[in-house]
C-alpha cells in the first residue's frame, strides 16, 4: 500500500503506529513561532496529523491556521483535543488538489512521509499556495534517502537543488533544539518564494 493513500495513513493511526508523533509540538517549531508577531497570519500546516502545532498556535491567539490531513482518525483526534479551534479550517483532502493562498506554509514530517517521486511536485504545491513572499518555515530530515517508508529521508544536497527553482533558500541548518528522539536527524528550513 502507497504512503500517498488515506487508508495507509489510516491504518497507521488505526494500529498506534506513530512513531514520528512526539506527543506534542516540536520544540523547533514552538522557538520559531514564538517569534512571529502578526497573529493575523494566514498559516497552513499540511499533512498535519495530530495538529500539535496548530493547537499551539491557536491556543497563542493566532486566528487564521489552517489545517490539511486526508486521514480521518488524526483529524477527528484533533478536533477533540482543541474543540475550539475553527472547523472551517480545517480540511481533510489531499495536500495536492487544496487550493488557497497563505503567508506561511509550515512543514513538520509531510515532505518525508510522501513518495519521494512526488517531492518536486511538493515543491511546486506548496509555491502555489503561497502569496508573494509568502515562506516555507519547518524541519526536514536529514538522514539517508531510502526506498523504504515513511519516513524517506533526504540530504541538505537534496532539498538545496529542489527548493532552489522556487524558494530563495534564508535558513536551512541543522536544529541545535530538536526533540530528543530526533536529535542529529533535522533541519531547520526558512525559504521564500521566488
Amino acid at each position: 500500500m502507497k504512503s500517498n493513500s488515506a487508508v495507509f495513513w489510516e491504518e497507521k493511526y488505526n494500529t498506534a503506529d506513530t512513531g514520528w508523533d512526539m506527543g506534542k509540538i516540536s520544540p523547533p517549531l514552538k522557538e520559531f513561532f514564538d517569534t512571529l508577531e502578526d497573529k493575523q497570519a494566514s498559516i497552513l500546516i499540511p499533512g498535519a496529523g495530530n495538529a500539535y502545532e496548530a493547537a499551539y498556535l491557536h491556543h497563542h491567539e493566532f486566528t487564521n491556521v489552517h489545517v490539511v490531513e486526508f486521514s480521518q482518525p488524526p483529524i477527528q483526534q484533533f478536533k477533540l483535543q482543541c474543540p475550539s479551534f475553527p472547523k472551517e479550517h480545517i480540511h481533510q483532502i489531499d495536500f495536492f488538489t487544496f487550493k488557497g493562498e497563505f503567508d506561511w506554509i509550515v512543514e513538520q514530517t509531510f515532505f518525508c512521509a510522501i513518495p519521494p517521486e512526488r517531492r518536486d511536485e511538493y515543491v511546486d504545491k506548496t509555491s502555489n499556495l503561497l502569496n508573494h513572499n509568502g515562506q516555507l518555515v519547518g524541519l526536514l530530515f536529514d538522514f539517508p534517502l531510502t526506498e523504504e517508508g515513511p519516513p524517506y529521508g533526504g540530504s541538505k544536497e537534496e532539498y538545496i537543488k529542489r527548493f532552489k527553482r522556487k524558494y530563495h533558500l534564508l535558513k536551512l541548518e541543522k536544529c541545535y533544539n530538536s526533540h530528543p528522539k530526533r536529535q542529529g536527524k533535522e533541519f531547520f528550513i526558512n525559504f521564500q518564494k521566488k
